[in-house]
């Protein structure tokens, strides 16, 4: 899957992840190869993603998610 996540300011990350997890509106989410389409809005938390083996976190006041199509948008503020 390919992961963009950005801010106002900079592009924080940018490219290939085995897995990921977001501080949703409704609760924490895990997105993997093939989710199905979706668009939320982030809360303040951490998020997740893993690369292989290594895990990485960017901390977020909140934001926005578009999955869709193993492309995965994060907006954060």
């Amino acid at each position: 899957m390919k992961l963009e996540i950005i801010s106002s300011e900079k592009r924080l990350f940018n490219g290939e992840v085995d897995q990921v997890t977001l501080p949703g509106s409704m609760g924490s989410f895990t997105v993997l190869n093939n989710h199905a389409s979706l668009v939320s809005t982030l809360e303040k938390g951490t998020i997740e993603y893993v690369i292989g083996t290594e895990r990485h976190s960017v901390e977020t006041s909140g934001g926005f998610v578009d999955v869709d199509n193993n492309r995965i948008a994060v907006c954060i503020y």
